[in-house]
């Protein structure tokens, strides 16, 4: 049937088919969209997931790089964000390394193995670990060092703040019992 003959039927059956298309790529989009949904893998001793190649704990203030799910460094102290300035969370790529780099946001500040991986200049790089820095993760020189030479452009960081361990009961553990004070004895009273 001609294009100009195309009655009603027809484009109910175009409205039909589109409607269907749109409705398995939708599907595919939110399968596809949200991967956390799926159980991920952990690297053991550590809260990060196998597929990162660096990973930072903000609560515990830890870092370790990964090669094929095993700790290859770490872990190692780190110093993060502070009030206003956090360390932002997430899974992020390193974009960019300098090995030089001078921070103009703060001043001049030398940031010596600066390895960039979110938006807003965050990066790794060598500093003060007890400082809190603008958003960064400060790193002691010689890990510094080692995160520059072993991180490339599109590996993937991710910044975690873990929750720490809430203290539990045990039901099978009877409380115990309550004690009585023991006080000394007065000494006898003479009248």
């Amino acid at each position: 049937m001609p294009a100009q003959d195309a009655g009603p039927g027809r484009a109910a059956v175009t409205v039909a088919v589109f409607a269907a298309c749109a409705a398995t790529a939708l599907v595919g989009l939110v399968a596809t969209a949200s991967p956390a949904a799926a159980a991920t893998a952990t690297v053991a001793g550590t809260p990060c997931p196998t597929t990162a190649k660096a990973c930072v704990d903000l609560t515990t203030q830890r870092a370790w790089l990964i090669s094929n799910g095993v700790v290859t460094r770490g872990p190692v102290g780190v110093g993060s964000g502070g009030p206003g300035e956090e360390t932002p969370t997430g899974t992020f790529h390193v974009l960019v390394k300098d090995q030089n780099h001078v921070s103009a946001e703060q001043g001049g500040t030398p940031m010596p193995y600066s390895v960039f991986f979110a938006p807003g200049g965050v990066a790794f790089h060598g500093g003060n670990l007890r400082k809190a820095s603008a958003g960064c993760v400060h790193l002691a020189d010689a890990d510094a060092i080692t995160f520059f030479n072993t991180l490339k452009i599109g590996d993937e960081v991710d910044v975690l703040a873990t929750t720490p361990p809430t203290p539990t009961t045990q039901p099978d553990k009877p409380a115990p019992p309550a004690r009585k004070p023991v006080l000394p004895k007065a000494p006898p009273l003479h009248l």
